[in-house]
């Protein structure tokens, strides 16, 4: 069984020129919702192969709303510990993330 991701360049292109004026417009604060971005673009646009060649569609089923909570913690870690935390943070949400997919 493998992981196989199908990512264009210009797909990439468009998600970091969108993340990075939003990360401009609300100074920085869209930062802390881009690791939920960027896992779920990966996640959904990969497939599994079994050992028969079948593929099967892994979708990501996360949304901004449903992680506020998340996001908020992780805010308030990285501003007490001057930007350390966010490092974690990223972890975090691809852990969150893997735990919030399935496999069709």
């Amino acid at each position: 069984m493998r992981i196989q991701a199908d990512v264009a360049t210009l797909d990439i292109l468009g998600h970091l020129i969108i993340w990075f004026m939003l990360s401009i417009i609300t100074v920085g604060i869209a930062l802390f919702f881009f690791p939920y971005s960027f896992s779920k673009f990966i996640i959904n646009r990969s497939v599994v192969i079994d050992d028969q060649g079948v593929s099967r569609q892994m979708s990501c089923n996360t949304d901004i709303f449903g992680s506020i909570g998340h996001v908020i913690l992780w805010i308030i870690i990285s501003i007490i510990t001057f930007g350390l935390g966010y490092v974690f943070y990223f972890y975090k949400v691809w852990n969150y993330s893997l735990n919030h997919t399935t496999i069709g």
